[in-house]
């Protein structure tokens, strides 16, 4: 078995991880801009591209920290998810339980939530299990939970894919796997589903999120071998950064089959996980690591955010005479309080109870 290596925070991969989360929040707030912000550049409309990087980098980031862990049998597979269930579900809960509150306070001064048929209460139970990825229809509430409901089952069949990812020998061998799982998944969503893997109703997240989880998981198993080497990783880390840059230039739906885009985007953001985590952080920056930190806080606070300041917002430009210069301002200011509301549920919420529950999940 090769070395662990062990993964140093405030590096590449965490300040790809946060500019990733602020690319989400671009693209869930750009519907409310004064003019569809996709009509600058079909960039806009491909938020799957950010989230397939959080799929793969979750996949990555337990591989590097659990890895090692669990052949060893210092952490059983229960209690892996354990823990990773109590990191998910207290923060979703209480994001969700806080939206239902507002829902409720706007109904009650007879007013109603922005886009409020988001907003159906036989849906809320759904959700607050997180079983709206598996196959239960729910797109209302908290939209981006649908990753986490997805992540659950990646989460509990962790441990036997890094059981099965040790067996390989060749770590070459490894990101070729992923890939081919990919390749199958994608023929799964087009003769069961009808549709391209990325293109899948939220209710079917967990069949879009295994193959990408399954897939980081294999870039993490071949770093933990030592490959590729730093040279090789800087090569893929650069390369992987211009090919999807300028694959973004290409219009998805003008190519004979989307998965001529989709396919070689997913292979850049591979080659930038795989070469950013194979490379040291030669100079840890703090401002990174902590941003990085509060892109879970972001990615579940952002629409109940959205929710209030859009209502607000939408209600004086329907009330008050705003020039299109003011309209543009207004939505801009959505990104620092959107931050700023991650920062104090990171800081005064979530992080609290996380420390409250440590001890107890160590027991």
């Amino acid at each position: 078995m090769a070395r662990a290596r062990r993964a140093v925070r405030g590096g590449a991969l965490d300040f790809l991880r946060f500019l990733a989360s602020l690319l989400i929040v671009l693209y869930h707030y750009g519907a409310e801009s004064p003019m569809r912000i996709e009509r600058f550049h079909q960039v806009f409309s491909r938020g799957f591209l950010a989230t397939d990087f959080f799929l793969i980098l979750s996949g990555y980031v337990l591989g590097r920290a659990y890895g090692a862990s669990t052949l060893s049998g210092k952490i059983t597979p229960a209690r892996f998810w354990l823990r990773r269930a109590a990191r998910v579900w207290p923060g979703h809960l209480m994001v969700l339980a806080a939206m239902a509150v507002l829902v409720l306070v706007l109904n009650a001064i007879g007013t109603d939530a922005h886009k409020p048929s988001r907003f159906a209460w036989d849906q809320l139970p759904v959700q607050a299990l997180l079983i709206h990825a598996w196959g239960v229809p729910s797109d209302g509430w908290n939209l981006p939970s649908w990753s986490l409901s997805a992540l659950i089952v990646c989460y509990a069949i962790f441990p036997f894919m890094w059981r099965a990812a040790d067996k390989v020998r060749h770590a070459a061998v490894l990101p070729l796997v992923g890939v081919a799982v990919i390749i199958a998944f994608e023929l799964i969503a087009r003769f069961g589903f009808d549709q391209a893997l990325a293109d899948l109703r939220f209710q079917f997240g967990v069949v879009r999120a295994l193959p990408l989880f399954i897939l980081g998981v294999c870039l993490a198993r071949a770093v933990e071998m030592d490959w590729p080497s730093e040279k090789a990783a800087r090569a893929l880390l650069y390369g992987g950064v211009v090919v999807l840059v300028g694959w973004q230039t290409l219009d998805r739906y003008a190519l004979p089959d989307v998965l001529w885009f989709d396919l070689p985007s997913l292979a850049a953001i591979a080659c930038i996980i795989l070469g950013a985590g194979r490379l040291p952080v030669q100079r840890p920056s703090a401002w990174i690591e902590e941003g990085a930190k509060l892109s879970f806080a972001l990615f579940i606070t952002h629409i109940f955010v959205g929710v209030i300041y859009w209502s607000a917002v939408h209600k004086l430009i329907d009330t008050v005479p705003i020039g299109i210069g003011w309209q543009w301002l207004m939505w801009l200011a959505g990104f620092p309080l959107a931050y700023g509301a991650a920062w104090l549920f990171h800081t005064y919420v979530d992080q609290p109870v996380q420390d409250r529950l440590a001890p107890w999940l160590r027991r």
